[in-house]
């Protein structure tokens, strides 16, 4: 049983979820304090320790509950103990996202215009295809449509990540735009072996992927009051045929982004572009099937049985 410290309070030791030792103890807390409060008053005794790099769990092997639950809710004013594991530094997702996003609106116009430097004095002379026009265009729209929807549409359940990710996401990002605008904007570039016909084709199934992705992030961000984490099942909008996809799977922001890429790799004809397509595809089914049996567990009886993750009818 814990040590009452008050008629109002308890004494909760804050213990390293990972190996031992305490981390700091709190001589009166109020059993229907939350989560959240309780990080506050962890971060006014240890200020490294900021609410945003917290995590607590009521078993040290157990799962990180939530801000909003109270201490009684998870019996540690029972047990007077509760497990902490720290995340880290942390950097805020939008930050993150500006970073990740912004950098290959540079880098990809960067070779457009053919620098010396990379492809020789004499590159900038040559002519330019009109897939490789098309695709520094359609590069720059998605991108600038990112950043745009980061600032304007994104309502984050989480205000931070890891500060790791910074660095992880924008060498996958960046990396990639310099591996695919290398080829598609090289002096030697070859253009699509069906010429106009499967340029417009690509770019069809670009364009309608681009309205359909953007389409659920609208219908996505509404589901989320500002200032909240809340969670709701999507379901389509009717006045918006992009959102059907709802029907069929549970993340069809994913479904649309593969399409985009697809159509970029049909109408540019690069195998690097190919490659970041199925290399986005395999990050996104697996986000997809994380997200879609999360859904499945807070909804359980009420979340539409029919769905699947990311491929209707099949993943």
């Amino acid at each position: 049983m814990a040590s009452k410290s008050s008629s109002n309070g308890f004494r909760l030791e804050v213990l390293k979820a990972r190996g031992n030792g305490v981390v700091t103890t709190i001589e009166n807390i109020s059993a229907n304090a939350t989560i959240a409060e309780l990080k506050k008053q962890v971060a006014q005794l240890k200020p490294k320790l900021y609410p945003d790099r917290q995590s607590y769990r009521a078993e040290a092997t157990g799962k990180s509950v939530k801000d909003s639950q109270k201490l009684s809710e998870l019996n540690v004013d029972k047990t007077g103990k509760i497990y902490f594991k720290d995340l880290g530094p942390q950097i805020g997702w939008s930050t993150v996202f500006m970073a990740e996003y912004a950098g290959p609106l540079v880098i990809y116009l960067l070779f457009y215009i053919r620098p010396s430097i990379i492809y020789g004095s004499a590159a900038s002379s040559k002519p330019i295809h009109l897939a490789a026009h098309l695709g520094a265009a359609c590069w720059t729209f998605h991108y600038a449509k990112r950043v745009l929807e980061t600032i304007f549409v994104h309502r984050f359940s989480h205000a931070t990540m890891p500060i790791f990710n910074l660095f992880k996401n924008c060498s996958y990002y960046w990396g990639f735009t310099a591996f695919v605008s290398y080829f598609v904007n090289h002096p030697k570039y070859t253009p699509p072996s069906f010429g106009y016909a499967q340029i417009y084709l690509g770019l069809a199934i670009f364009l309608l992927s681009e309205l359909g992705n953007l389409s659920i992030h609208l219908l996505l961000r509404d589901l989320r009051p500002p200032g909240t984490t809340e969670r709701r099942i999507p379901y389509p909008n009717k006045t918006n045929p992009f959102t059907q996809l709802f029907h069929f799977v549970s993340c069809p922001n994913y479904t649309y982004e593969i399409g985009s890429w697809l159509g970029f790799s049909l109408m540019t004809q690069t195998l690097t572009a190919f490659l970041f397509a199925i290399a986005g595809a395999g990050q996104m089914t697996l986000w997809a099937l994380g997200k879609h049996r999360a859904y499945k567990k807070e909804f359980t009886d009420k979340y539409p049985k029919q769905r699947k993750s990311i491929i209707p009818f099949l993943i």
